[in-house]
């Protein structure tokens, strides 16, 4: 279930799109008919074809070879290009959007066109049209609780006999959520614990088993849900009974209601990118088991390179990796590498001093805490954030989604540096160990309340009391005659005096 690469045409992994579970499938809006498209005759190219043959051009060969499985579908009206089924020798072209620009697919004046690359990494739609369905009725749900939480024992109970008694679907729960004392001593919720399917983390792989997560806590939980799919991921359903919730859009207050809509595949969801990680580290002379079996949350999590004898992970991250000195006195200083080429060292000097890569998600997170600024999840990037640089001029930067950065300790480094993954699986990075990141082709899909953009914008005002102030207040009406104009008519007081008074 490891990430690879990218997928190529030919490659035996599948993209996100068609490697979700099979219940759960993006639904976009009715296909437009043919007189609202727009048409165009292509002919192809037999010198590009040669030239180019791992290389292929929707404008010019058709879209056999554009995604991984599905034609990419959007609303008729936008900047790009994207190739539909032909009829006889005209082609039908539909506009669309997509993750990695405005014009990934299109043509420049009579004759130059931009050659597809096969190692594309996602496809997304128009968020406006980002609609869950189902192929076939959900019967398997993940429920996560927060642990160590008696006032979400209540709303655990009542979700998971709605679950099983009402919709008849059968609950996963990890082992150690059923070990909580009020639970235990509840007789009255024993035949229905007595159906839970239960798993333990690290060690039970569910990832093929499960087709809908539902989460009853804070963010935290939807981190912890990513983690345990380190593949594609089921549409997660999240419940805001924590302390923040900003990725938690749900009210539990009518939660029947609610899960009986997503259940029935009427829900807008966002998809959130998610980071692979590979961390390599050098074996100094150590003898490392290679496990037998599964572990790191469904994932061979530690595998021995033979060739370079090399100790090798991989993680599937949602919010930030983050690259810090840890209880070390002296200054950090990574280097930091973007596909292949040094862009700069880091170089910090505090206790938490490092480097953040966040996605869009982990923009309000951590890297927001850090001064970066707030990225909705649907924009194609990651971001670079540095933590207490020992420079004025270093400022968060964004890359494109789909670069490989490559984070290294420097040669002159007097000591080593601390990475995390979602702030968890904490571990030391020394001279010679590599930290390489790039875009995932496995997002996680977040059920939204209304859609991805208001969604967003209401857990900035609500969680974040983004831009929240007190309003001016108004001058009273002769106030104001009188603040205009005195006695004579003329103006009573200068423009710098009316502008100390408008911040009043």
């Amino acid at each position: 279930m490891a990430d690879g690469g990218g997928a190529g045409p030919g490659s035996s992994e599948r993209a996100w799109d068609t490697a979700w579970p099979p219940r759960f499938s993006g639904r976009s809006p009715p296909r437009p008919s043919t007189t609202e498209m727009e048409q165009e005759t292509v002919s192809g190219s037999a010198e590009l074809r040669a030239e180019a043959a791992s290389y292929r051009c929707s404008a010019c060969h058709g879209d056999e070879d554009w995604g991984l499985g599905h034609p990419i579908r959007g609303r008729a009206k936008s900047r790009s290009l994207s190739a539909a089924p032909a009829l006889a020798s005209t082609r039908e072209f539909r506009r669309t959007r997509s993750l990695h620009g405005p014009c990934p697919v299109t043509t420049f004046g009579p004759k130059a066109c931009v050659l597809q690359n096969p190692q594309t990494i996602m496809h997304i739609q128009d968020p406006a049209s980002q609609r869950l369905t189902w192929n076939k009725s959900p019967k398997s749900v993940l429920v996560i609780k927060k642990i160590r939480d008696a006032s979400l024992l209540q709303p655990f109970k009542e979700l998971c006999v709605y679950l099983m008694e009402e919709n008849n679907m059968i609950v996963y729960v990890e082992k150690k959520v059923l070990e909580d004392p009020a639970i235990v001593s509840d007789d009255r919720f024993g035949p229905v614990k007595r159906k839970f399917c239960t798993f333990r983390e690290d060690y039970d792989d569910i990832s093929n088993q499960i087709d809908l997560i539902i989460c009853l806590g804070g963010d935290g939980t939807l981190l912890y849900a990513s983690s345990l799919f380190q593949g594609s991921v089921p549409p997660v359903m999240a419940f805001h009974l924590g302390s923040l919730g900003f990725l938690t859009p749900f009210n539990f207050e009518n939660f029947q209601s609610q899960v009986t809509q997503v259940i029935q595949g009427n829900a807008a969801v966002v998809l959130r990118s998610r980071l692979k990680v590979r961390v390599v580290k050098e074996l100094r002379g150590k003898k490392v088991a290679v496990p037998n079996g599964i572990s790191e949350n469904g994932v061979l999590a530690a595998a021995l390179d033979a060739e370079v004898g090399k100790q090798v992970m991989q993680y599937q991250v949602l919010n930030e990796v983050v690259i810090d000195r840890g209880p070390s006195s002296y200054l950090s200083n990574v280097d930091v590498y973007l596909d292949g080429h040094l862009i700069t060292t880091v170089q910090g000097d505090a206790c938490p001093a490092g480097v953040i890569v966040s996605t869009p998600t982990g923009s309000t997170a951590y890297a927001a805490a850090a001064g970066a600024s707030m990225i909705h999840p649907n924009v194609p990037a990651i971001m670079i954030t540095p933590i207490c640089p020992h420079s004025l001029s270093f400022r968060p930067i964004v890359v494109p989604a789909g670069v490989e950065l490559k984070i290294m300790l420097s040669p002159e480094a007097r000591n080593t540096v601390w990475v995390s993954f979602d702030g968890r699986k904490r571990q030391e990075v020394r001279h010679g160990d590599s930290v390489s990141i790039t875009t995932s082709r496995y997002p996680l899909p977040s059920i939204c309340v209304r859609d991805p953009v208001s969604d967003w914008f209401e857990s900035l005002a609500q969680c974040l009391h983004w831009n929240v102030r007190k309003k001016q207040a108004h001058f009273a009406e002769d106030e104001e005659d009188a603040h205009e104009e005195d006695g004579a008519g003329n103006q009573a007081c200068g423009p710098a005096v009316c502008t100390r008074d408008r911040r009043t």
